[in-house]
């Protein structure tokens, strides 16, 4: 649902401000979607929480973006840094990707600075939000393989802040 903001911002003439909020819209749109038909409860609040809860980010953020600028280099990774952060717990990205690759190889582990300014599965605004933070990078397609890697704590890459 980002996708076509994207596709309006660059067709039309966005400011990167009404782009940020159309984009962070877009991700609680998606939460709907991800919530319906399950008994997972939707919350507004950043907040530690017992089971599985899903974020509408757009309420959320209204209250409180700080530290997220608004720009394309902070997506929904950058926002998922950001409730980590702020609830000081792990930061777990799921991509398509077995993780960060340099020179043709997976890297067990890099620093956000070696990242910075290179294209990568993660984002520049997520790098920034990691000081003093990690983040590990899993393959997210095959879910018997991302459960077995968080179970055994092996596989991807971790990026520390």
């Amino acid at each position: 649902m980002a996708d076509q903001v994207r596709k309006l911002f660059s067709e039309y003439d966005l400011s990167d401000e009404a782009a940020h909020w159309m984009a962070i819209l877009a991700m609680e749109q998606y939460a709907y979607f991800l919530a319906d038909g399950t008994r997972t409860v939707l919350t507004t609040e950043i907040a530690p929480c017992v089971g599985v809860k899903v974020l509408l980010p757009y309420q959320a953020l209204l209250k409180n973006d700080s530290g997220l600028e608004h720009c394309w280099d902070y997506t929904s990774d950058a926002v998922a840094a950001l409730v980590a952060a702020k609830l000081a717990a792990d930061f777990i990205k799921a991509t398509n990707v077995d993780g960060v690759i340099i020179n043709g190889k997976l890297a067990s582990e890099v620093t956000a600075a070696s990242l910075s300014g290179v294209e990568s599965c993660i984002d520049l605004g997520s790098l920034k939000l990691l000081e003093g933070r990690s983040c590990w990078i899993l393959n997210g397609i095959d879910p018997e393989k991302f459960i077995d890697a968080v179970l055994t704590g092996r596989g991807g890459t971790i990026v520390n802040g």
